[in-house]
C-alpha cells in the first residue's frame, strides 16, 4: 500500500466528469488499498480517485463504520434535507454549510465487480453525496451557502 498525493481544488482534473471503472483486477484492489490508506493518513472521511488524480468513478468513504468501497457509485434515491458544515482534503482551510440529502440510496459496484445497493443516513449520506459529486467534478464549494472561518467549522 501507498500514500498518494491529495491534489487540489486548481487540478483541472476535479473539475472532469470521470470515466467507468470497467476492469476489475489486482491494479484497481491497490488503488483501493492505497485509497483507503490514503484516507485515514489524511484524517478524512470520504477520498474520491480525482482527488488522487486519478479520473476514474471510484470512492471511498468511512463514517465511523468501516470502510465502503463504491465503484462506478449511483445515488438512486434521495429523500429529506440536512445542512451542515463541510470541508474537503482538496480544499484545506476551506469550510462552509452545505445542503444535502439527509438520506441516500446508493447503487455500486465492490472490488470484484458485484453490484450492491445500500442506504446511508445523515453523515454517511452527506459524505456519499459529496464523494459521487467529485466523480462528475463538482466540488463542495459550488454548493456552499455560507462560509466558515477556519478554526469555526467545530
Amino acid at each position: 500500500m501507498a500514500i498518494r498525493k491529495i491534489v487540489t481544488k486548481e487540478s483541472p482534473i476535479l473539475h472532469a466528469v470521470c470515466r467507468p471503472v470497467e476492469h476489475f483486477d489486482e491494479k484497481l484492489w491497490q488503488l483501493l488499498d492505497d485509497m483507503a490508506e490514503t484516507l485515514y493518513k489524511a484524517e478524512g472521511l470520504g477520498l474520491a480517485a480525482p482527488q488522487i488524480g486519478i479520473r476514474r468513478r471510484i470512492a471511498v468513504i468511512d463514517v465511523g463504520e468501516g470502510l465502503i468501497e463504491m465503484i462506478n457509485p449511483v445515488i438512486l434515491k434521495k429523500s429529506g434535507k440536512q445542512r451542515d458544515v463541510e470541508g474537503c482534503l482538496s480544499c484545506p482551510d476551506q469550510w462552509g454549510y452545505v445542503v444535502r440529502p439527509n438520506k441516500c440510496r446508493v447503487r455500486a459496484q465492490n472490488r470484484n465487480g458485484e453490484f450492491y445497493e445500500m442506504e446511508l443516513t445523515e453523515l454517511g449520506a452527506r459524505c456519499a453525496c459529496h464523494e459521487i459529486d467529485h466523480l462528475d467534478g463538482k466540488l463542495f464549494l459550488e454548493l456552499v451557502d455560507e462560509f466558515v472561518e477556519p478554526g469555526e467549522e467545530a
